[in-house]
């Protein structure tokens, strides 16, 4: 046997070499494992040690959860959507005079002659005073804490002072704004425009708008059907007279902002309990598995920092040197912080949820996008257990390999996109519709970067000026040229390659860096009687000694 004796401090240490190599050998092998077993799949995983794939099961299970948590908020948010496009269309035939049923660009209606504006106005305070009569909807007017009817507002916005005389190019304003209001009571309908006559002399050219406000009261009877409490609703209209362009051309808008709310007092026969205690039971479980989800995978990233480290330690004590980068984000997975992401926007998703569904909250836009990407992100992540079969890990390893270099092409033509939407909104936006902003620009030029709407882009500019007819055809046929048959073209040439390099690696292997090297490596112990025997006429025939010295510390080795 080898052995080491060591004089330190006047003391005689001996340590055996082999079982040194043993244990340098074993703990290798044990990092080895260690390294093969995290980056086995999870069937593999339970074969090798018989671990049940928890994680794997938490996930299939949440995807099922949330995907049935969604489908359930969004067929009740389909009734709510309904009820308050139908709501605002039936208020728009009520107090629109001349509504046709379809919105004229942004607007719904337009008037052109006093007379129209005029009648416009009364008829909008005549209805509301007629409400109750003419509604065939459970709407009514709304009442304040005392009971009493809230009245309708009647508010006109004007210049302060002003003169004009087109014909002499003559024009004296005061850009400063006064508004003036009034009140109007549905009780008092045939006092209203008698003892208010003065305020309806409008000054069209010094008026800028004319906004009507008023509130009602409705309740959503239509998810009694789908056995739920339905909700009260309280609906604050905005009628405006908009003449902010004194182009000869008022356009009448209709908004309606709707809050919903528990109604106070409510009895319901011939059908079921509501079952809105069983959806939150249900929301409160989606909460505690996505909870597990994101401390399994909290706990697996932290088991990856440590893995990690050992190997780093590893590398550095036996070959002096780091690892690569590649191999470090081998252990940094991003499908669990994927999966921690989309549970942190489940439970919020989740959360308010509940508070909608105990008539705390109203607002169902925050929450369907919470809901929306957490189940979005929960079904990407299901590709990562596709990715462990060859045959369906083609997808993950094409965008991965082509990620950098499509990034970095996007950028360069970005840059040439972004000058063509500049260049069209500020040419083209005074003759084409699609022209006229530049979040349209983008996205009618993304239209015929697809090959979409090209005829029309073209056929509707107005070629009433020549000069700007010639450049749209060049603009045109330039941005189309480029982005169809080069950019477009260049930026698939990208993803081919990144294909073909990959069924190329899938046919010939992978380029294997110092981790997969490593786990390859096959595990070779020694052998201990063969040592033994080889060296044993050398290991008698060597003896050193040293001397010992006060001032100084000296080791000495004896070959045994």
């Amino acid at each position: 046997t080898e052995l080491t004796l060591n004089f330190v401090h006047g003391s005689l240490r001996v340590i055996d070499y082999h079982s040194v190599i043993t244990h340098d050998i074993m703990k290798e092998e044990n990092l080895r494992d260690d390294l093969r077993y995290y980056f086995m799949s999870p069937c593999e995983k339970y074969r090798a040690r018989r671990h049940i794939p928890w994680k794997m099961g938490v996930q299939i299970l949440k995807i099922i959860m949330v995907t049935t948590q969604l489908v359930l908020f969004g067929l009740n948010n389909q009734l709510v959507v309904s009820y308050k496009e139908e709501n605002t269309m039936a208020l728009k035939h009520l107090f629109l005079k001349g509504y046709s049923g379809v919105d004229e660009d942004d607007y719904s209606v337009a008037v052109y002659t006093k007379h129209d504006v005029y009648e416009s106005l009364f008829y909008v305070m005549d209805q509301y005073s007629q409400l109750g009569q003419l509604s065939v909807g459970p709407i009514s007017y709304a009442e304040d804490e005392n009971g009493k009817l809230l009245p309708l507002t009647i508010c006109k916005e004007y210049y302060r002072r002003g003169s004009v005389e087109p014909s002499d190019e003559i024009y004296d304003i005061d850009a400063q704004l006064e508004t003036v209001c009034m009140s109007h009571d549905p009780n008092t309908a045939n006092l209203w425009r008698a003892e208010n006559s003065s305020f309806f002399n409008l000054d069209f050219y010094r008026l800028v708008d004319i906004k009507i406000t008023f509130q009602l009261k409705g309740i959503n009877l239509q998810t009694v059907r789908s056995r739920e409490l339905p909700d009260c609703y309280s609906f604050f209209v905005t009628i405006t007279f908009d003449n902010q362009c004194h182009s000869g051309k008022v356009k009448l808008f209709l908004d309606i902002d709707a809050e919903s709310s528990a109604c106070r007092d409510w009895k319901i026969s011939g059908t079921a309990q509501k079952n809105t205690h069983y959806l939150l039971v249900f929301d409160a479980f989606v909460i505690l598995m996505c909870l597990t989800s994101a401390v399994l995978c909290t706990r697996s990233i932290i088991l990856a920092v440590r893995l990690l480290q050992r190997f780093s330690r590893f590398f550095h004590e036996n070959f002096n040197r780091k690892v690569c980068e590649d191999d470090q984000r081998e252990f940094l997975n991003g499908w669990y912080l994927l999966v921690i992401v989309s549970d942190l926007f489940a439970i919020i998703g989740s959360i308010l949820k509940m508070e909608i569904q105990a008539k705390n909250l109203t607002n169902y836009d925050v929450c369907s996008i919470f809901l929306g990407t957490s189940t979005l992100l929960v079904w990407v992540g299901v590709i990562r257990y596709l990715g462990y079969f060859q045959k369906y890990n083609v997808l993950i390893l094409t965008m991965k390999a082509a990620f950098p270099k499509v990034l970095r092409f996007c950028c360069c033509a970005g840059m040439i996109y972004l000058g063509y939407t500049f260049c069209g909104w500020i040419v083209l936006g005074p003759y084409h519709e699609k022209f006229e902003g530049l979040s349209l620009v983008a996205e009618c030029l993304f239209s015929l970067l697809n090959g979409d709407d090209m005829f029309t882009t073209f056929a509707q500019l107005k070629d009433k000026n020549t000069l700007v007819w010639l450049f749209s055809r060049a603009y045109l046929y330039s941005f189309i040229s480029l982005f169809i048959y080069m950019v477009l073209s260049l930026f698939i040439a990208l993803i081919t390659d990144a294909y073909e390099t990959i069924k190329s690696y899938q046919k010939n292997g992978f380029p294997q860096t110092d981790l997969q090297k490593f786990l390859h490596e096959p595990t070779e112990l020694p052998n201990i009687e063969e040592s033994d025997q080889t060296d044993v006429s050398v290991r008698h025939s060597v003896l050193c000694y040293c001397q010992w010295y006060d001032c100084s510390q000296q080791c000495c080795l004896f070959n045994i």
